[in-house]
């Protein structure tokens, strides 16, 4: 066991499940200065993230590795130069609890552990492939007035060959697909960047809107959308 991270053996297959922001958990002797009920809200956490994420580890009999703590306490899709590690300002709320924290403290607790775990996984299967999994927030309280109709969003930065046999599959589920939607992937995929594209590893990165996954009957949804456009990835490129 680590605080780092939670780990879901569900199988031998060689594809790893990665999700960095699925917890909101914060340790007792750490302090953010935020209301709890913040902790619960897409600036603490990738709603429906976690439950996702071990619904496809059972269903393809996969491992999965769980971020272990919330992305406010440090977030772990980050470089480990970035400023965004300990986010003091998070969709206009205030994080008064990292302005004066040990960053390096929280690399060596945190960071480290969760992404050397991450390399440990992949070294141990003979043909990898990642499903990197997130959620997005359809409404940004720092930017009302931004659209994010989509209900999923694919990213990626210079590997592409996922994505392009993923989105097609995804729109013909029945889902509105952004393709480098909400955001780019060029400008924020660390984990997939350091882990996958670093070394060749093929990889989907997904974006699911939270209100779709927000509950048991969303999740499951989205576990058995997206179980099969993941495998026929791998089996495609691994």
């Amino acid at each position: 066991m680590s605080e780092a991270f939670t780990q879901i053996d569900g199988g031998t297959l060689d594809l790893l499940i990665i999700a960095d922001h699925a917890s909101s958990h914060v340790p007792a002797d750490i302090d953010l200065g935020i209301e709890a009920a913040l902790l619960r809200e897409h600036i603490a956490v990738d709603i429906g993230v976690a439950e996702v994420s071990a619904a496809l580890a059972d269903q393809l009999g996969c491992t999965a590795i769980l971020g272990g703590v919330s992305r406010l306490v440090i977030d772990l899709n980050r470089e480990e130069d970035a400023p965004g590690l300990l986010p003091v300002m998070s969709d206009g709320h205030a994080v008064p609890g990292n302005r004066d924290a040990d960053l390096t403290e929280r690399m060596m607790r945190f960071h480290h552990p969760y992404h050397q775990r991450v390399e440990q996984l992949l070294d141990g299967m003979t043909s990898p492939f990642i499903l990197s999994v997130h959620s997005f927030t359809p409404r940004l309280a720092s930017d009302p007035d931004q659209k994010r109709p989509w209900d999923i969003g694919v990213l990626y930065n210079e590997d592409d060959r996922a994505a392009r046999i993923a989105i097609p599959l995804l729109e013909a589920a029945g889902l509105k697909v952004g393709d480098q939607q909400p955001y780019s992937g060029r400008l924020l995929n660390a984990t997939m960047n350091r882990h996958a594209e670093a070394g060749g590893i093929p990889y989907l990165g997904v974006e699911m809107r939270q209100d779709l996954v927000g509950d048991p009957a969303g999740q499951k949804r989205f576990a058995e959308i997206l179980g099969p456009i993941a495998l026929e990835c791998r089996n495609r490129l691994a």
